[in-house]
Parts: C-alpha cells; structure tokens; sequence
C-alpha cells in the first residue's frame, strides 16, 4: 500500500490522502518515532491535528509518516507490532 512522509504541520496532514485507514508515525527530525497510531478511512487528517501543538493529545514531533492499509484491522495490527519494535515515548506502555 501507499507510503507517504510529510512535515507535521496543518499543510503537511493536509496533503495527506484520506480514502484509506492509516498507520501512522509522528517522528523527531532525526527520524526517531515519538508515537505509533491508527486513523479509520476519512479521518486521516483530522486524527493528526489531534496531535499538533495546542491539541488535545499533543505529540511533539518534525515530520509524520503514515502508510495506507486494506483495513482498520491491519493498521492496527501494524500499530501493535511497530510500537512493541520501536517502544516509542508517547506511546502508552502497556496499553
């Protein structure tokens, strides 16, 4: 599926594609992962503003990643296996 990575400010999420559920990778400028997420098809964008400064689930970060899956259910099981890989800092432990 398709791989996209844009700077993580409004005009970047808003150059991102919606039609599809995400998984979803906030990273520093280096390109280490701050936090690991799913969005459900249409929400793509929306769900990342969630994560901009002044938001309600801020996460610091420079760029983000997302990469576009068939389903909800394999976003979500990329998430699992992405944040036990990664353990990214944002990322609730044990959730």
């Amino acid at each position: 599926m398709a791989r996209k990575t844009v700077p993580f400010n409004k005009t970047g999420i808003g150059k991102l594609p919606n039609d599809k559920p995400v998984k979803y990778t906030i990273e520093t400028d280096s390109g280490k992962p701050n936090y690991v997420g799913v969005a459900q098809r249409g929400r793509v964008q929306e769900r990342l503003a969630e994560h901009l400064p002044g938001s309600k689930d801020y996460v610091p970060g420079m760029k983000v990643r997302i990469e576009q899956m068939k389903s909800i259910g394999d976003a979500k099981q990329a998430e699992a296996r992405s944040i036990a890989h990664t353990q990214p800092k944002y990322n609730k432990q044990g959730k």
